[in-house]
């Protein structure tokens, strides 16, 4: 723009040097016409040049335009790229804040099923606490009023009875000793110290141990019950051998589970499987030589065990009248009530009344069955311990559920008497605390 302004003013020089030449000239004579048709030219061309440029201007105008567009656009496109970052940002964003609510909602689960775990552990504590300490008064109260029972009808009775209990023995001596002659059955004999010594040898026997002899007819569950006694499923690699039919032939022995316990355990031969008389089968199986004997029953006794029960009080040998299978038998009561297993329909509440009332009956009838039978066996009154084998074993391993503390029966208290007994005749001082 500033080289067409200059060749401007040089043209208006131009020009205005030759108008002063044409005043001063005469008139009629003018040699500058060419000069001035010159002047012309150079003024068309410089109008030319003006047209030109303005055109330039106008292209530079719509570039400039065009230009701004652009710039305008790379702004928009600009703005709308950091728009996308800003979105992409905060989808970033609001993905991390859903992850971390997520795991703080997971924690929240994690810390709450903990605390539930934690509360229905100490329920089940409670449970187990609140189970063994009203077993235990039952057991003191049952036993107050045994014991008070027992001693108002012996003062009542104890000088009537001796002396018909003496002539009764002698009665029945005389009977009993008449029929042996007549069938050329032997007394049983006392052993020797020679038969004690190789009875002994036998079973293993071992001072400082306390040996614990299972008896009973078979398939009354003998090898079952050890096994649980023990802490041990039927089909642990170390258990008894268990069957529907009796599967012990011979004598067999156990030891303890536990090598601290200084018990040891021994499954005898059902009576029902040997070729021996009831009153033969005490001393057949040597049971003279154990510390204590466990006589599993049914509802009726059978004579082997009133020969067993007799002789171990002639051996001073503790005895403890035991009916297992509990569960086996409470089903069975459970279905002459019209209990159905299969039966859909039949809810918990209903069927856990079932269950109480059918445990009851068991229980009374069960220790009614026996006092009939040790009183119709002329035996003194003993207490019998009604467990099941499965709940036994749960006791024995510590691991009393709220579920297996409502299926206990007698097995705490069975499990109390039988090896605290053992420790105080062993002289291990104080009686085990069943855990």
């Amino acid at each position: 723009m500033g080289g067409v302004v200059s060749v401007i003013a040089a043209i208006a020089a131009a020009v205005g040097a030759i108008l002063s030449s044409i005043r001063s000239e005469p008139a009629g004579d003018n040699p500058t016409h060419n000069a001035i048709e010159e002047a012309n030219r150079l003024q068309a061309e410089q109008q030319e040049r003006d047209r030109a440029a303005q055109a330039a201007k106008e292209e530079a105008d719509r570039l400039a335009q065009e230009a701004e567009m652009n710039a305008q656009r790379a702004r928009e496109a600009h703005a709308a790229m950091e728009a996308a970052q800003a979105e992409a940002e905060r989808m970033r964003r609001e993905i991390d804040e859903a992850r971390t609510a997520a795991q703080q909602v997971a924690e929240a689960e994690r810390r709450e099923a903990d605390r539930r775990e934690q509360e229905i552990r100490e329920e089940a504590k409670r449970a187990l606490e609140a189970a063994q300490q009203e077993a235990l008064r039952q057991k003191q109260l049952a036993d107050a009023e045994n014991r008070l029972a027992t001693e108002a009808q012996r003062a009542a009775e104890e000088a009537a009875r001796i002396a018909a209990d003496e002539a009764r023995a002698a009665q029945e001596a005389k009977v009993e000793l008449e029929r042996q002659l007549r069938e050329g059955i032997q007394p049983v004999v006392m052993p020797s110290a020679a038969d004690l010594e190789d009875a002994r040898r036998r079973i293993g026997y071992r001072d400082g141990l306390y040996h614990f002899a299972v008896a009973g007819i078979a398939g009354s569950g003998k090898s079952s019950l050890i096994n649980a006694l023990r802490g041990l499923r039927n089909k642990d690699a170390r258990a008894a051998a268990t069957g529907v039919t009796e599967t012990t032939l011979c004598v067999t022995r156990f030891p303890d589970s536990d090598p601290k316990n200084p018990f040891v355990w021994y499954d005898i031969p059902g009576a029902g499987t040997l070729q021996v008389r009831d009153w033969q089968y005490f001393n057949e199986q040597r049971l003279f030589v154990f510390d204590a004997l466990v006589v599993l029953v049914d509802n009726r006794f059978t004579m082997t065990d009133i020969a067993i029960l007799r002789n171990a009080r002639l051996f001073g040998i503790p005895c403890y009248i035991v009916r297992s299978k509990a569960d086996s038998h409470l089903l069975n009561l459970m279905r002459d009530m019209g209990y159905e297993s299969d039966d859909e329909e039949q809810d918990a509440q209903s069927r856990a009344t079932l269950e109480y009332t059918a445990r009851q009956h068991l229980v009374s009838a069960t220790r009614q069955n026996v006092r009939d039978n040790l009183r119709g066996a002329d035996l003194p009154e003993q207490r019998v311990y009604i467990v099941s084998n499965l709940t036994m074993l749960s006791v024995t391993k510590g691991n009393v559920t709220t579920k297996i503390a409502k299926k206990l029966i007698d097995e705490f208290e069975f499990l109390q008497d039988l090896l605290g007994d053992a420790y105080k005749r062993r002289g291990g001082g104080s009686s085990t605390t069943v855990v």
